[in-house]
């Protein structure tokens, strides 16, 4: 993201921002001639003197000499490209020797750096861009002062028999007026395309410059943010695969541990009740009934699976209002803070509802916390979450213990979480999710 360097008041004034940059361009273009020639005066020297000599040994420090004067031109011209292409450039990396390397390594190392010979090739050819843009600087900034005043001037011009001006040439007479209108319609012309061709002049220059002394630096850049990018979107790969096999694994512990075991003993205790109906009805009516209250046990324990799957209240009403459902089922008090907010993505808001009530269960379990805190807040760049409890600390997010899964479940929807659990001091759960 680019950042503006323009003040905040000239942000606000067009008029203003147009002379400023006008004036910037300006000094940028009349100072790159002299500092282009005397770059490439330098530069060229150095290079075809050191070249030449290099075979006896001679020429090595003179090009290792001239590659550290074409970094400090580049350094120079990176800072004052910065007003005129509206960023600033950061100083590229040039490559090092190592620590323990040799003097005679160290001393050949900028030999081999591609971005310093990038900078002497931009000391040799920047004279051609900076040749150009002065050429129109000079010329536009001539034709509008020069015009513009010439009724100021126009006397100290000498005429005689053989003295013509354009005018005349033109056939439009030799009269003071006629030459007047002239030179006064040709300043207006170079003062009314001032603006755009001083600021073409100037991007000219400093594009070129920004291509030879930052463009390898912004590829390495783009390629560094790419291999990053895509090692976050691998990682959050894995701990999506991870988070649904962990959420798999505890749903079948649960069903099993749970519900199949309440059908199993149903279906037993109605196999009983069929062979007493024929012997006796009174225990076959008080097996039924039993195995009723197991039906019973069994829906709920489902729909408490269900709730921990997909709650329909968090589908219909919200985040909030699932959030002071699950509040209010603890065993543990819930001081929940949740700000009203609008509907949030489906994913964000069931990878909330889980962090809460994955939290709330583990408090429950194992923290012996006589009370919890909740707070939910929005901001501009993500949902915040947090989760304090009262209770005996340890947590950990080490794998094998049971916040490990929440943490591949957070990072899976890309977003961070911290665990602050220090022994005898409670727990306090972080959660930042992106929206």
């Amino acid at each position: 993201m680019t950042t503006s360097i323009l003040p905040a008041p000239e942000r606000r004034v067009p008029g203003l921002r147009l002379l400023r940059q006008l004036a910037l361009d300006t000094q940028f273009i009349l100072l790159g001639f002299p500092l282009g020639l005397v770059t490439l005066v330098v530069c060229l020297t150095g290079f075809a003197v050191g070249l030449g000599t290099a075979v006896i040994w001679v020429g090595v420090p003179l090009l290792i000499g001239t590659i550290m004067l074409a970094r400090g031109f580049a350094t120079v011209e990176r800072a004052r490209i910065a007003p005129v292409i509206g960023r600033r450039l950061p100083h590229p990396y040039y490559k090092r020797a190592g620590a323990g390397a040799s003097f005679a390594r160290r001393t050949l190392t900028p030999l081999t750096d591609g971005q310093s010979w990038l900078d002497l090739l931009h000391g040799v050819l920047r004279f051609i861009p900076s040749t150009i843009a002065f050429s129109f600087a000079v010329t536009w900034w001539a034709g509008a002062l020069g015009g513009l005043t010439f009724p100021l001037w126009d006397w100290s011009i000498p005429r005689g028999p053989d003295n013509t001006d354009l005018p005349e040439l033109l056939g439009m007479g030799d009269a003071w007026s006629t030459r007047v209108a002239f030179y006064m319609a040709a300043g207006f012309f170079f003062l009314g395309t001032l603006y755009p061709v001083i600021r073409g002049a100037a991007l000219l220059e400093g594009l070129f410059a920004r291509g030879l002394l930052s463009g390898v630096n912004e590829l390495r850049e783009q390629v560094a943010e790419a291999e990053a990018a895509r090692d976050t979107a691998q990682a959050q790969k894995a701990a999506a695969v991870s988070a649904e096999a962990t959420a798999l694994r505890r749903l079948e512990r649960d069903i099993h541990d749970g519900p199949q075991q309440r059908l199993v003993r149903l279906a037993m205790d109605l196999g009983r009740a069929e062979q007493q109906f024929a012997t006796d009805p009174d225990a076959a009516r008080a097996t039924v009934a039993e195995a009723l209250a197991q039906t019973r046990e069994t829906l709920d324990e489902l729909r408490a699976l269900s709730r921990g799957i997909a709650p329909p209240i968090l589908v219909d009403r919200g985040l909030k209002a699932a959030l002071t459902a699950l509040a209010g089922r603890s065993t543990v008090p819930v001081d929940l803070d949740a700000e009203p907010m609008s509907r949030l993505d489906p994913a964000v808001e069931s990878t909330a509802y889980f962090v809460v009530a994955e939290a709330l269960t583990n408090v429950a379990k194992h923290s012996h916390a006589s009370e919890v805190h909740v707070s939910v807040r929005r901001s501009p760049t993500g949902l915040m979450i947090t989760v304090a409890d009262d209770g005996v600390g340890g947590a950990s997010l080490a794998k094998g213990h049971g916040l490990a899964g929440l943490a591949d479940r957070v990072q899976a929807a890309g977003g961070v979480m911290n665990v602050d659990s220090p022994a005898t001091s409670g727990t306090t759960l972080t959660v930042a999710l992106p929206l």
